[in-house]
């Protein structure tokens, strides 16, 4: 018997994640569009800081710190925030 109430739990529980996940207001698109952009920052942040680890030429991580200087430059731009210069 337990295990039919379990399986009932699990089937609940599938439900419920093939739902609608938001329980606040719409999103607008201009919202949308902003929230997208700024994960493709952060990725390219990401991407950016990763290369410059590895990076050995002294003229490539110059060029890579530029990069991340632009990307925390356009992050800022979009959310408000300053951001500290990496070194």
């Amino acid at each position: 018997m337990a295990r039919g109430w379990e399986s009932k739990a699990v089937e609940a529980q599938q439900a419920e994640a093939r739902g609608p996940a938001r329980t606040g207001p719409p999103v607008s698109q201009d919202e949308l569009e902003r929230r997208q952009q700024l994960e493709g920052l952060r990725l390219a942040l990401a991407d950016a800081t990763a290369q410059l680890q590895a990076a050995c030429r002294p003229v490539h991580r110059d060029m890579l710190r530029q990069r991340i200087a632009a990307i925390e430059a356009s992050l800022a731009s979009l959310t408000g925030v300053v951001r500290g210069n990496r070194g």
